[in-house]
């Protein structure tokens, strides 16, 4: 890559690691293209990029980035996986792949500048999607409204009952009085 290049892309990857929520750092040594291609293309659907860079390229464009945090793990065949949005959902990808893709490792990671090992990124997998803690967190949500308008109506239903119950006995009295 000539000079102007590298300039360009370290730019480019700089602002890309700049958004990012996290990053994971993957070995990837012996692993055939279609491979690398299972792993960008799973990585894609969840919203995640999937880039091997040279380390030297990857120590520059992490300057002023969170992934910064992880910089001495830079070592060796080396791929960054980057996410914007979902932080667990690429855990998971990862973790799920290197069970099948026998020379995928994931080493390590970064959220909002933490750097993260692989016990803390294993717990990290093991959390609910994100899709799925927006669905808990909406059925918390509705819950409350709901509760509150069984229990007014329950307020309602029993006031009205009270006052029927009052109308009946005058109604009752009434007849009793008239008869007698």
């Amino acid at each position: 890559m000539e000079k102007k290049k590298k300039e360009l892309f370290i730019s480019d990857m700089n602002s890309r690691l700049k958004k990012a929520q996290a990053t994971f750092l993957v070995e990837y040594q012996g692993i055939d293209a279609g491979s690398m291609n299972r792993v960008r293309g799973e990585l894609r659907k969840i919203g995640a990029e999937f880039k091997v860079i040279k380390n030297r390229l990857l120590k520059l464009a992490s300057l002023g980035t969170g992934t910064e945090s992880i910089r001495e793990q830079f070592v060796g065949p080396c791929a960054i996986a980057i996410t914007y949005d979902d932080i667990v959902g690429p855990a998971k990808v990862l973790l799920e792949l290197s069970k099948d893709i026998k020379n995928l490792k994931l080493k390590s990671g970064q959220i909002s500048g933490k750097p993260m090992d692989l016990d803390s990124l294993k717990k990290l997998a093991s959390l609910p999607g994100r899709e799925q803690l927006l669905a808990q967190l909406l059925s918390a949500m509705n819950a409350v409204p709901t509760s509150l308008v069984r229990v007014l109506n329950g307020v309602m239903l029993k006031m009205m009952y009270v006052l029927k119950a009052i109308e009946n006995k005058k109604v009752n009295e009434h007849i009793s009085t008239d008869n007698g």
